[in-house]
């Protein structure tokens, strides 16, 4: 079974959004956006994923999910230029 990647990843520090691609062959793309903030335990050497931010993460959260809403917003643009110069 082959995993899913997300079409696109944002990063700033230690958080990360993650773009997932969905929709069927006919209709148009939609994304969806995960945020999680990375992290490495003392006594483990991987790094760990979370979805709970403190006070300091916030404001970069917000910075991630404007950079990942404007990536959609191109990806979008392009394909209706795409589109119209198909036509």
């Amino acid at each position: 079974m082959e995993t899913k990647k997300p079409v696109h990843s944002i990063r700033l520090g230690k958080i990360v959004a993650s773009i997932w691609a969905g929709g069927g062959e006919d209709a148009p793309t939609r994304h969806n956006v995960t945020v999680a903030r990375l992290y490495k335990e003392v006594k483990d050497k991987h790094w760990k994923r979370s979805t709970s931010f403190g006070r300091d993460d916030l404001l970069v959260v917000a910075k991630v999910l404007d950079l990942a809403q404007t990536w959609i917003f191109e990806q979008s643009q392009n394909a209706s230029e795409q589109e119209a110069s198909d036509e």
